[in-house]
Formats: C-alpha cells, structure tokens, sequence
C-alpha cells in the first residue's frame, strides 16, 4: 500500500499516490490513494497503512507527507512558509523495525480555522482563532484522551513531538500538557526548515528517530485544519542504531536549504500576477 497526504497535489484531478508508485517501482498491484486532511494528511496516511498491516492485508506499506506551504502575498502564513516531505514505511517484520507504534487515537471536530475553496488560490485563515479554539483545543484534548487511553503520563515519553506551525505554538501546548523543553527539542526542525504542513510533525518524528536510543518512547501529535489531531505512541527498538546508519539524516537533508530572497520566492511561486 502506498498513501500520500498533502494538501497541495500537483493534480486536482489525478492521483500522487499512483505516480509516487510508479517511481518506486510497486505498482501495479498496489493499494493506493491520495489522502487530504490539511496538515494531518501524512499522519492519517499512517493511520490507514498501520491498519491494514495489522489486520494482516498487506505486508508492508508507505505512508508520506509532503507538501508546499500556500499563502497569499504578503500573508502572515508566509513567515513560515515550507515545503517538504517525509515517508515512512510501517511492516511487521521484527527484524527491520526501528520503533513499534503502541497505539494511536484521533480526535476530530468542524472547525473552519483554515480553508481554500477550488475556484481561489490561496487559503483563507481566521487569524487568532486558529490558535486556542483550533490548535491548541484539538492537539491537546486528543493528547489528554491518548494519555487516558494509554494510562501514561508525559514523564513516561523520552520525546514529544507536536505539529509546528511556528516556534511558539509546540512549546506552548508542551508546556500546558506538562511536557519539558527537553523532550520537545529534538521535534522541532521547525525553527529550520518552517511549517511544510502534511510533512511537518512527520520530519519531527524522522529526525527524533535519528537521535533517539534503543528502548525509548515517543509521543506525536499532528494537527490539521479543519480540524483535527491524530496521537501516537512509539517504543523505538534494538535495531534503530543500525537501521539510523542506512541513509543520509533529516540533518544531512535540512543542510542543503538555500537562503533565498522574497522577490525570488515569489517568482518562483508565480505570485505576481
């Protein structure tokens, strides 16, 4: 299976998942679909992968986020605007597993901080209200609910990973949640790279697992407009160390960036009209 979540295809109507597929050589006997539910496309993703590797249908499966940041000119959303991707692939070969998911939990609500019609081109967001009554209501009540579910408590996860839209908003609803400064600080690639939506939380747990020790647990909790959070928990494995020595790191990936104007920026995004 293969799933792609994003919220800026390059298609409004034809698959990503069925082009990514071909690429990597796994069609055409392959589960596969688009998924879109702004910036927890990419966690949804893993949510339907894990499912079907559990229920015994497939034996492997690819869930990526990946998107480019959209904003009008001159928008606050530019400040952090990013584009990115990350790709994870869930089994259940013992052998080749670096972190075991635990459990997983979604908490979902229609709350319209952040949309864009089809006919417009770029989205439209409610300002203030998409913190307290958006992001931070949703990241942390299906944290809340996780940690009941789980009988955990924040002092049980070595790291903690929240969806960054910014700097300020994961530290934020760490602190309020009773999570430290350290456990979060491994997550935030955001200060890096910034906010590329589907793919942000998901690189924050990448390069978690880059840092991360055998037999250490992690929290996640994505966040999408709209809205709604998914909540993970992982307990990486005896195999990380060797498995994290394969392929190049998410910082190896970050050191490539290159510093470019506004005025470039918004050539190359095609802004002036």
């Amino acid at each position: 299976a293969l799933y792609v979540g994003s919220e800026s295809h390059p298609y409004a109507v034809k698959p990503s998942a069925s082009i990514v597929g071909e690429a990597i050589g796994a069609t055409p006997f392959l589960f596969s679909v688009d998924t879109e539910f702004a910036c927890k496309a990419g966690t949804a993703a893993m949510q339907f992968t894990a499912g079907q590797v559990l229920s015994g249908m497939i034996d492997y499966g690819m869930a990526i986020g990946s998107d480019t940041a959209q904003g009008a000119p001159g928008d606050s959303l530019e400040y952090t605007a990013a584009s990115g991707a990350a790709a994870f692939i869930l089994g259940r070969k013992r052998s080749e597993i670096v972190a075991i998911l635990r459990d997983t939990l979604s908490y979902t609500s229609d709350t319209p901080d952040f949309w864009r019609r089809s006919t417009e081109k770029y989205p439209v967001h409610g300002g203030r209200f998409t913190g307290e009554p958006a992001y931070f209501k949703h990241v942390t009540e299906s944290t809340l609910a996780f940690l009941q579910k789980t009988k955990t408590k924040p002092s049980d996860y070595t790291y903690a990973i929240f969806h960054m839209p910014n700097g300020k908003f994961p530290r934020t609803v760490a602190k309020k949640l009773g999570f430290t400064e350290k456990q979060l600080e491994k997550s935030l690639v955001v200060e890096k790279i910034g906010n590329p939506y589907s793919a942000s939380s998901m690189i924050g747990l990448s390069h978690v697992l880059e840092h991360a020790k055998p037999n250490e647990s992690i929290l996640m909790t994505s966040y999408g407009s709209g809205a709604g959070s998914d909540t993970f928990s992982f307990e990486t494995t005896s195999n990380l160390p060797r498995i994290q020595k394969r392929a190049p790191s998410t910082d190896s990936y970050i050191r490539r960036k290159r510093e470019i104007s506004y005025i470039h920026y918004v050539r190359m995004r095609e802004k002036l009209e």
